[in-house]
């Protein structure tokens, strides 16, 4: 009895769920909102890029060329900066020590010239006026002593008993007359190269010495002024008016010379963003320069806009870098970089974003006279 009710109880609710899922198998199913729709393109032939924003004067890497611990930094990620104001400063003390050193050889050098060049001038101002009298003075005094002792010889040769005289006191007054002489020659010798002024290779030698001096001091400050050079080149600076993108730098950290894989900051001018296209070099034909375009921020294609301005076609194909992950993504794959512009205020956006990009491109099937980038039949004929 139990067996012939429950085992058709159970055969009926099998064959039951078998229909139920069945159906609900084949029965349509609503298909999900997108979370965003896809850009749609506003012309009527189109060739659709991946884009990257970027700052009109490019993303530029900030470095420095002397390693060092950096001690302060003057700017914020955001912060807006002009051309040549600082972004931050690399420990310089050791620097700072050479410079005083050297400012005190310079201070030396100068003091050099000071005293190389007194002398000159003091060599060039011979005679003093107050050095001639006594001077002629001198001279005076020798004719008087000469004069003297010329007379005395006289009255001594004079006399006309000889044994009256003692023959030494003679020789001695005519030894006196020749030294008197000699006296007088020496002070008017003396007399004549005071008037004479100093002499000409003297002044040569003089002059030469204040020049050699003077070379110093501009060695001196030549070597002050590679100091300060150096301690200038220890403050980074912006090399361009805008913003500063990124900062992966801060007090006490030790920045390296040479290009980084991450650099210490990032700076740009945002007034005007540059999206770069990457374009499949199967498409490249299409592009025309000049072509407009609308960009559209990816997973919001309402954000977008159309005031861009086509900027230039880099010439070189590369490979592509930014790989979709899809199943049918080539990895040999190389793209053609148009590059658009449009004023910040059009979109809200930021460097480094990715966009939707559209380009009026020509129709397929249309053939072109020449493509973006290749020569002219005439270039090409040369």
């Amino acid at each position: 009895m139990f067996r012939t009710i429950i085992v058709p109880l159970v055969a009926v609710a099998g064959f039951a769920f078998a229909v139920h899922t069945v159906m609900s198998q084949s029965a349509e199913r609503p298909v999900g909102k997108a979370l965003a729709e896809p850009a749609r393109s506003p012309f009527p032939d189109s060739v659709a890029g991946s884009g990257i924003l970027e700052a009109s004067t490019r993303n530029i890497a900030i470095g420095t060329n002397i390693p060092g611990i950096v001690v302060e930094v003057f700017v914020e990620a955001g912060s807006r900066v002009n051309a040549g104001d600082p972004l931050f400063r690399v420990d310089d003390r050791s620097l700072r020590s050479e410079l005083a050193i050297r400012e005190a050889r310079a201070e030396a050098a100068r003091r050099q010239v000071a005293i190389a060049k007194a002398e000159l001038a003091q060599q060039k101002q011979l005679p003093r006026k107050e050095d001639v009298p006594p001077a002629r003075a001198r001279v005076e005094v020798a004719r008087a002593q000469l004069l003297d002792a010329e007379k005395i010889l006289n009255l001594m040769q004079e006399v006309q008993d000889k044994r009256a005289i003692v023959q030494e006191e003679l020789t001695r007054r005519e030894n006196a007359v020749v030294t008197a002489r000699a006296r007088v020659l020496e002070s008017q010798s003396s007399l004549d190269q005071l008037l004479a002024g100093a002499w000409s290779a003297t002044l040569e030698i003089s002059g030469a010495q204040v020049a050699q001096a003077e070379s110093l001091v501009k060695q001196a400050e030549a070597d002050v002024q590679a100091t300060k050079t150096e301690i200038e080149r220890l403050i980074v600076r912006s090399p361009v008016s805008g913003e500063v993108l990124q900062k992966n730098t801060r007090a006490g950290e030790y920045v390296q010379a040479g290009l980084l894989a991450t650099p210490a900051m990032l700076v740009g001018n945002t007034d005007v963003l540059h999206v770069r296209v990457d374009v499949d070099e199967n498409d490249a034909w299409r592009i025309k320069p000049g072509a407009k375009a609308r960009v559209s921020l990816r997973g919001n294609p309402q954000i977008r806009t159309d005031e861009t301005t086509f900027v230039r076609v880099e010439p070189f194909v590369i490979p592509k870098r930014s790989l979709t992950g899809d199943s049918t993504e080539r990895v040999d794959t190389r793209v053609l970089q148009v590059v658009y512009s449009f004023p910040r205020s059009a979109m809200p956006a930021f460097v480094g974003q990715q966009v939707d990009v559209r380009i009026e491109a020509e129709p397929i099937g249309v053939s072109t006279p020449a493509s973006v980038g290749s020569p002219t039949p005439a270039a090409a004929s040369n």
